[in-house]
């Protein structure tokens, strides 16, 4: 028989309560759904015994990372479409869904956390979803059909792109150090088919026209005229990568630059650039911890996508060591993702597909968070500047660019491995797009006797 598709169509719209987004094409040949738009196909019955044996978003991401689940056709559009099911649009008008819901989320790719209190509850992978499920005779009979249609036994293996459980707790130096490796240890070679020639990992600052060469090379320059730099000062980049905002320090303000990254393989790429620049005289590329930084005062620190791996519980620890570290008067930039507040933060639990496969122990905060630690360590915050929809045209970039070097990607990594960065990317890019995803760039600074800032009357001019 060849009705896996429609059985399959047919469970979906029975969990979800809406009709199914996209088409369905299983591993019989069979398919359901809409006649256009991307194509979901399920390569074989392995992947809905991954969501049976880990039902949510982590099976669902392990099935994909597998090859076990893949697109046909734009997975921009078929995220988004996904994402319209389960995205709550106007959470007024619907009552709050239990926490154990509202935090399951099956369905949220990547760094997309959706708000749920329109997704019934038979929906949700959590506690209380699987309770509802069983109360519910058409959920029990759809579940039955999917039990049938997987043959569950065996468990499947997680993939080996999954990082290794962790114990013990959050944010310890080698904790850390281990989560570093995890993310950014996986070949220069790779990120340079993915970033580009920049190797700049971070937002972009775009303007109509630019290229993605053009709008990294603009962002390192935003970030040095709004730290003030000039030639002499000394600059500390924490979390420095493969040293582009080092180079662009030095070479262009005439700084002394100490960079600082947990990945080896980070610094040695950076070590070597600025070798070949000519400019090692001015650059110190260490293997360091923020926390372990001792040579101090600096008179200005930018920080550019490096706090997101600090942790809420070691935030104000964080802060507190950029503060003491600066010199009166100093500058600090803090480039940092942000997620939107949730009613109840005790809720809120890291995505299980990003820690698993991106950024182990990664976390991100409310850009209220991150002001208010700021000022509790000493700092005045004179500066905010969103660049949401920045973001989303870069991961767009680096998604091409992905697309592009698909095969060298593969070849380098694995096939895995670029299946993760595919989604993760993908997904991120629409939560940016909509609004789920923000992210900022804090000026602050430490300020000198009598409450001196240093700074001009007018730090930005609009319209100009």
């Amino acid at each position: 028989m060849t009705d896996a598709a429609p059985r399959l169509a047919t469970l979906a719209e029975t969990l979800l309560g809406a009709p199914v987004p996209v088409r369905i094409r299983a591993w019989d040949g069979s398919e359901a759904g809409p006649p256009t738009g991307p194509t979901l196909v399920l390569a074989n019955r392995r992947a809905l015994r991954r969501v049976l044996w880990r039902p949510g978003e982590l099976g669902l991401a392990r099935a994909w990372v597998a090859g076990d689940i893949t697109v046909e056709g734009d997975l921009f559009e078929l995220l988004d479409r996904v994402a319209g099911l389960l995205w709550e649009r106007d959470p007024a008008a619907a009552p709050e869904a239990p926490p154990a819901v509202r935090r399951s989320g099956l369905g949220k790719l990547a760094a997309v956390r959706p708000h749920l209190p329109h997704l019934p509850e038979r929906a949700a992978a959590g506690a209380a979803g699987t309770a509802a499920l069983l109360r519910d005779p058409a959920a029990r009979a759809a579940l039955r059909d999917l039990v049938a249609l997987a043959r569950p036994w065996p468990a499947p293996a997680p993939p080996p792109e999954e990082a290794p459980r962790r114990g013990g707790p959050l944010h310890t130096r080698s904790r850390d150090r281990q989560a570093i490796s995890h993310h950014y240890d996986v070949g220069n070679e790779f990120y340079e088919h993915v970033l580009g020639p920049s190797m700049v990992y971070s937002c972009a600052y775009w303007s109509p026209g630019s290229t993605l060469e053009e709008a990294q090379r603009d962002k390192l320059d935003l970030v040095c005229r709004k730290l003030g730099l000039e030639p002499g000062l000394r600059l500390l980049d924490v979390g420095c990568g493969w040293g582009s905002m080092a180079l662009h320090a030095a070479r262009e303000y005439g700084v002394r630059v100490t960079g600082i990254t947990l990945s080896r393989e980070q610094a040695a790429y950076a070590r070597k650039r600025a070798a070949e620049e000519g400019l090692a005289d001015r650059i110190d590329i260490r293997i360091q911890d923020y926390r372990d930084v001792k040579d101090g005062p600096y008179d200005a620190i930018s920080s550019i996508g490096m706090a997101e791996h600090v942790g809420a519980d070691r935030y104000r620890e964080y802060a507190r060591t950029l503060h003491a570290l600066l010199a009166p008067g100093g500058r600090l930039l803090n480039h940092q993702i942000a997620r939107p507040p949730e009613p109840d933060e005790e809720a809120h639990r890291v995505d299980e597909f990003i820690d698993a496969y991106v950024f182990p122990d990664g976390e991100l905060s409310p850009l209220g968070s991150t002001v208010g630690e700021l000022e509790r360590a000493g700092f005045e915050v004179r500066d905010v500047e969103a660049l949401r929809e920045h973001y989303g045209l870069t991961l767009r970039a680096w998604v091409a660019r992905l697309e592009e070097h698909w095969e060298a990607a593969v070849r380098l990594t694995s096939p895995g491995r670029a299946r993760v960065w595919l989604l993760y990317m993908a997904a991120s890019a629409l939560g940016f797009e909509h609004g789920r995803l923000g992210v900022n760039q804090v000026l602050a600074v430490k300020s000198a006797a009598a409450g001196r800032s240093g700074l001009p009357l007018r730090l930005r001019t609009w319209g100009e």
